[in-house]
């Protein structure tokens, strides 16, 4: 009997030990295996936005997105900011005619829409009829998957020359970048191509209003 005791004290020990490194871990730590947090939750520490700052914002654990256009570029420590092959997720809400999209193989930029890298498109009900999940002006989504007030999961992957994106575990993208890339696209998106680089969270417009957070990385294998 007092050994069965013992155990179950051993054991009550051990569950509370867990439950404290969980519901207590800082916000930057690795979530799950290879995943990195790219936002600590409180504060835009590790990004960088040019014109238009007041536009991005924190409360209660999430990116608030609303203002004049304007993108904010992570430059933190995670793999320098600088990323080839990976997976990417955040979880992501819109309010109704909202427009946002999230940037990846991008550099930062002062002004203006970033030059370099592809776009994922972030818009649910928006007069842009290139919906949620589009890869825009590549691959374009012309479904509505997701409504607005709701939370939903934005995941991207790289590797090597094909991008997969999925709402909610749906894919609704699958791409593979030609080997005469550069000689299809338009001068001005000369750019707009897989090489490697850091991510961006877009304000679009003044009436857009959009929420991030759980913003994720895991680095893949070059």
């Amino acid at each position: 009997m007092q050994f069965k005791i013992d155990f179950m004290k051993k054991m009550l020990v051990f569950t509370l030990f867990i439950f404290c490194l969980t519901a207590f871990r800082p916000n930057n730590t690795v979530f799950e295996k290879g995943w990195n947090n790219l936002f600590d939750g409180k504060s835009l520490n590790g990004w960088k936005v040019g014109e238009n700052a007041s536009t991005f914002s924190v409360d209660s654990g999430m990116i608030i997105v609303h203002g004049k256009t304007a993108h904010l570029f992570y430059d933190g420590k995670v793999h320098n900011h600088q990323f080839k092959n990976f997976e990417f997720k955040a979880d992501v809400k819109t309010m109704p005619g909202a427009n946002s999209g999230i940037y990846f193989h991008t550099q930062y930029q002062q002004a203006s829409w970033p030059e370099k890298g592809y776009e994922v498109q972030v818009n649910n009900s928006h007069t842009d009829w290139r919906r949620t999940g589009s890869l825009y002006g590549i691959m374009d989504v012309k479904e509505q998957y997701i409504k607005d007030y709701e939370w939903y999961t934005e995941y991207i992957k790289v590797e090597g020359k094909r991008v997969v994106i999925k709402l909610n575990d749906r894919v609704v993208v699958d791409y593979t970048e030609p080997d005469n890339v550069k000689s299809v696209r338009e001068p001005d998106d000369s750019l707009r191509i897989l090489s490697s680089g850091t991510f961006a969270l877009q304000g679009h417009d003044p009436k857009s209003i959009v929420y991030f957070k759980n913003i994720m990385v895991k680095a893949l294998k070059d």
